[in-house]
């Protein structure tokens, strides 16, 4: 991308930071070095989507994707979809990582099988390092995988809410009783349940757990009564219906209060997935409202309710604005929403990046890169306009990159 003159030398002075990574979905390290990887991996994750609405079907992505698979026939059948999303933001990463990790101009019929050479012998222990903090200069990545045992001090968990909130059937509820050294017979009432859910998410942060991670929900209120009825039901077997929303509404306004007494920073999807309709930001309003103690991280930006999100995050002091996966939705909208922000927004408030990755980690430095673009634009074009110094742009993106991630999630660094 062409920067002008200010948002380079900002690009470059961005280069020198250390980064909170705020978002991803990387396992532990094993999980990618013990398998096979070639250069259509790169086009996993959120490719994916691209390639499935340009026409590609879906069992034809999985068997791009399944290196198992003879290289040539799978990069053949590949090929037609790849140019049909080769200029959206999604792809960008790939094509970075391929360039700057591994010393590939393209991804084309010439590099695909020398540049599926490179990263097979890049595949080894120490990836994550090489890639993420030697290249990234990542401090810490906050990581959704489900697992607290990542073997890294890399990668800090943030757990989902709902592994206990999630509960709909007998057998969910033995399960989680299990995993706590209980019986489901021990959890009678639904409060016995909110005890065991404290003492699971304790031990998750005794763990090293900082956050947990919900997704964008109204959330009503109901009676002693009815909350019973639906435990009741739920014991007898399963729990759908009216129930059902009582009883998990119940469950996740309860998970909210021992996030605020253990010190758990609560991660929000907002926006962008399938039907985004039932993901719209303005949901949390009355959610934030009722949980003025704990603090919410709202993701994403609330994409495509980018102004919507702006004012959320403007009104409630428990909120921070994080650009995750953004930056590859879409860097035009990314920016101009981020330069509203500014008007709109404590600077305190915003987190600039999160690559929202599991297994084609290369693609975490090509987002980054994305993100460090974006930003050095839109803060380069407010020193050129005279609204800030290229100091205070230097320290608001500081900001935004590392100091406001740290403090969002009380981390010990």
């Amino acid at each position: 991308m062409r920067l002008t003159t200010t948002a380079s030398r900002l690009f470059e002075a961005f280069d020198e930071f250390q980064v909170i990574d705020a978002h991803e979905h990387l396992g532990p390290e094993k999980s990618r070095t013990s398998r096979k990887v070639d250069a259509l991996i790169l086009f996993a994750h959120y490719t994916r989507t691209d390639l499935i609405t340009s026409g590609m079907r879906d069992k034809d992505y999985q068997s791009a994707m399944d290196t198992s698979g003879p290289l040539d026939k799978r990069w053949k059948a590949f090929k037609p979809y790849l140019a049909h999303i080769r200029f959206g933001s999604y792809a960008r990463p790939a094509f970075i990582a391929a360039q700057e990790i591994y010393g590939f101009e393209d991804i084309n019929d010439e590099t695909y099988r020398p540049l599926s050479e490179a990263m097979q012998a890049y595949n080894k222990p120490g990836l994550y390092n090489r890639i993420l903090r030697d290249r990234c200069k990542i401090r810490l990545g906050l990581t959704q995988c489900g697992k607290t045992d990542l073997g890294t001090d890399l990668l800090a968990p943030v757990m989902w809410m709902s592994t206990y909130v999630g509960i709909t059937k007998v057998r969910d509820l033995e399960a989680r009783a299990k995993e706590l050294g209980l019986k489901a017979s021990d959890l009678q009432e639904p409060e016995d349940y909110v005890e065991a859910m404290r003492s699971g998410i304790r031990k998750w942060k005794e763990q090293g757990t900082v956050g947990l991670k919900m997704a964008t929900v109204a959330l009503g209120k109901a009676s002693r009564a009815e909350i019973a009825g639906a435990w009741r039901t739920l014991r007898g077997g399963h729990v759908d219906g009216e129930a059902g929303i009582r009883l998990r509404d119940y469950l996740i306004h309860a998970a909210l209060d021992i996030a605020a007494e253990e010190e758990l920073t609560v991660a929000v999807h907002t926006g962008m997935w399938g039907d985004f309709r039932t993901l719209d930001p303005k949901f949390m309003i009355s959610v934030v409202q009722q949980h003025p103690d704990t603090r919410f991280d709202l993701y994403h930006m609330g994409m495509p309710w980018v102004r919507e999100t702006g004012v959320i995050g403007k009104n409630f002091p428990n909120v921070w604005l994080n650009l995750c996966w953004s930056h590859i939705i879409s860097p035009t909208m990314t920016r101009a929403a981020l330069d509203e922000w500014i008007d709109l927004v404590p600077i305190n408030k915003i987190i600039a990046f999160g690559g929202d990755y599991g297994f084609p980690v290369e693609k975490v430095y090509g987002h980054l890169k994305m993100a460090k673009e974006d930003i050095a634009l839109v803060l380069g074009r407010r020193v050129d306009d005279g609204l800030m110094t290229y100091a205070q742009a230097v320290q608001v993106a500081r900001q935004w990159f590392f100091d406001n991630p740290k403090y969002a999630y009380r981390l010990k660094l």
